[in-house]
């Protein structure tokens, strides 16, 4: 199947802030505050976070899918929002740290890339900025803007693509795992060149998605930042929006296991259960039980 949204996923974003946050307790950080953010009450906001207080973090390359004018961009951010802007890399911080600064963040900027999973630890009610290279079409890479809009995340997702060939500098020389083409046949290299959006693929060493992902690109400050003026006026307020119950199911009640011999060469197992309490004030469309038969 293409790469592309994923259908019928059960995941809510309030099993992913626990794990997060259980995550962020084993690296002993301290999760920033969230009061004084849009989700909090005004008495919150008066003793937590100021505006003045918020940052944009930008992820920072320094090998592949580099943004060519990264200090323009930055420049542009802390001057459109009146804000800081912290930038952290893979390449030159500990993990945690960078965890650390997301953690607080007001909007988090990246290329398109794993590196974007690492939005799961942004406070509620922030932005996530996402950008793909000439003739990638956003549409078909969604996995960062399912993971915003899972309910109970409370996220804002926003992308810009560029859409000028001029503004992107490919790298047909390079091995094949990092966007190199020079192994193909000629023919087939001329067509990639030449080609204006990667077509649906399987994942994950389509040539032509390998050779458009790992291009360089100048992001076009105007067309960057009218996208997210756009987008901003869009965006929820969490103060009026209703946070997602963050109540999970309680015990099963009233287990039983009943074993009977069938026949000298088969025996039976019945397990029983009652259900949680509670499960019938939540909301939920579907509920799936495990079960688990140790031999012993």
């Amino acid at each position: 199947q293409p790469q592309g949204p994923k259908a019928n996923i059960l995941v809510s974003g309030n099993e992913i802030r626990q794990f997060a946050k259980s995550l962020m307790e084993r690296m002993n950080i301290t999760m920033l505050e969230e009061a004084g953010r849009d989700g909090g009450s005004s008495e919150q906001e008066k003793g937590g976070r100021e505006k003045k207080d918020d940052y944009i973090v930008v992820f920072s390359r320094s090998t592949t899918r580099l943004i060519l004018n990264e200090p323009e961009l930055i420049m542009a951010l802390a001057q459109e929002f009146q804000m800081r802007v912290v930038t952290v890399s893979l390449e030159d911080q500990s993990f945690s740290s960078i965890i650390q600064a997301i953690s607080g963040a007001f909007m988090l900027v990246s290329m398109h890339g794993a590196q974007l999973i690492s939005s799961l630890f942004l406070p509620r009610g922030a932005a996530v900025v996402e950008l793909f290279p000439f003739a990638i079409n956003p549409e078909q890479y969604t996995p960062y803007k399912t993971l915003t809009s899972l309910p109970g995340m409370d996220l804002y997702y926003v992308f810009w693509r560029n859409t000028k060939e001029e503004n992107t500098v490919t790298h047909p020389n390079r091995p094949w795992e990092q966007g190199g083409i020079f192994h193909l046949e000629k023919e087939e290299q001329e067509r990639i060149l030449a080609s204006k959006e990667v077509p649906r693929h399987l994942c994950c060493r389509n040539p032509e998605w390998l050779f458009r992902i790992y291009q360089d690109t100048y992001v076009d400050i105007p067309s960057f930042l009218n996208v997210l003026k756009e987008a901003m006026k869009m965006r929820p307020n969490l103060k009026k929006a209703k946070i997602a119950s963050t109540v999970h199911p309680g015990r099963v009640r009233e287990a039983r296991c009943q074993t009977s011999v069938q026949t000298s060469s088969e025996a039976k197992l019945s397990v029983s259960w009652q259900i949680p309490w509670n499960l019938k004030f939540l909301k939920v469309r579907e509920v799936k039980y495990e079960v688990w038969i140790q031999e012993q």
